[in-house]
């Protein structure tokens, strides 16, 4: 498969599985910038998570030659960097049922987000 079909199939999988992660965690949320959280809002994130998830497949390989390790600590540093702006910035709000990692103050599930999406993608990706 050529690098260009191969990054390609990243960011369709990567925006599959990002679509699919947005709308069931969805619920852990009260609002996006201070409004409803709607299905329009869900496919942007998605979309900009399958972009992040390419860029990262992109060093990844690139540098590393598709280390899963690089792949997963530099996509939980990603989310973990995104996520803290963004509570910073009011961007989005947790619910009471968003599990919080202590210390970070963040919600675990958008934490982990980027580094289970990002490794799932490039494993079936290779797989093909």
């Amino acid at each position: 498969m050529s690098k260009l079909r191969t990054f390609a199939f990243i960011f369709i999988v990567g925006f599959l599985l990002n679509l699919l992660w947005e709308n069931l965690h969805s619920f852990l949320y009260v609002s996006y910038m201070g409004g409803p959280i709607t299905q329009f809002i869900l496919f942007k994130a998605a979309i900009f998570d399958a972009i992040v998830i390419l860029m990262l497949a992109f060093v990844s390989q690139k540098f590393f030659v598709g280390n899963d390790f690089v792949i997963i600590f530099s996509g939980l540093a990603v989310a973990v960097a995104m996520e803290i702006w963004a509570l910073q910035t009011a961007r989005w709000q947790y619910n009471d049922l968003m599990p919080i990692i202590p210390f970070l103050n963040i919600g675990l599930t958008p934490a982990i987000q980027l580094a289970l999406t990002g490794w799932v993608s490039q494993k079936v990706v290779s797989k093909r």
